[in-house]
């Protein structure tokens, strides 16, 4: 009887959709669920754009790793993390980010082209013995979905061009 009941139960989940939900959240809920982008969901947060990457989108993230931020100079996370740096780190973050959601299928073929950011800024996508990369950063992870968009993993943080 027990197990009719079990049964009968998951069946109900079933047909409400309850269990078979299985929708990504948006692009912070992704990275904030996974520690290796601790460093970036501050910085998101540090520059109040949880907001922008919540909305709908869609948005290509070029997400970069908690040891691709340590691969910048010693102190330089902390320095941009202070609220009199939010500009520049405004800068550096929306630098990561195309408009649209762009799969790894569709990154591939822009071999050599230069693709427009949120920044405004262009970054360089090279493809090379099926190896991506964006500006001087290598693509490790692709396709990583969110509700309003991709995640592409990369091991660099991309700083954008002088003005």
């Amino acid at each position: 009887m027990k197990k009719f009941f079990a049964t009968a139960g998951l069946a109900a989940l079933l047909m409400t959709g309850v269990v078979a939900q299985t929708t990504p959240g948006t692009i912070v809920d992704v990275a904030s669920s996974n520690s290796d982008f601790s460093t970036l969901v501050a910085a998101v947060s540090a520059a109040d754009l949880v907001s922008t990457l919540q909305s709908a989108g869609p948005f290509t993230v070029f997400a970069p790793t908690n040891a691709a931020f340590a691969k910048l100079p010693a102190g330089t996370v902390n320095t941009l993390l202070k609220p009199e740096n939010k500009a520049q780190l405004v800068s550096i973050l929306t630098y990561h980010v195309v408009s649209g959601k762009v799969p790894a299928s569709t990154v591939v073929t822009l071999n050599g082209k230069s693709v427009a950011t949120v920044q405004g800024a262009s970054v360089r996508i090279t493809v090379n013995g099926g190896k991506v990369k964006v500006n001087n950063a290598n693509v490790t992870a692709v396709d990583i979905q969110a509700s309003n968009g991709v995640i592409h993993v990369i091991d660099s943080v991309l700083l954008p061009p002088a003005k």
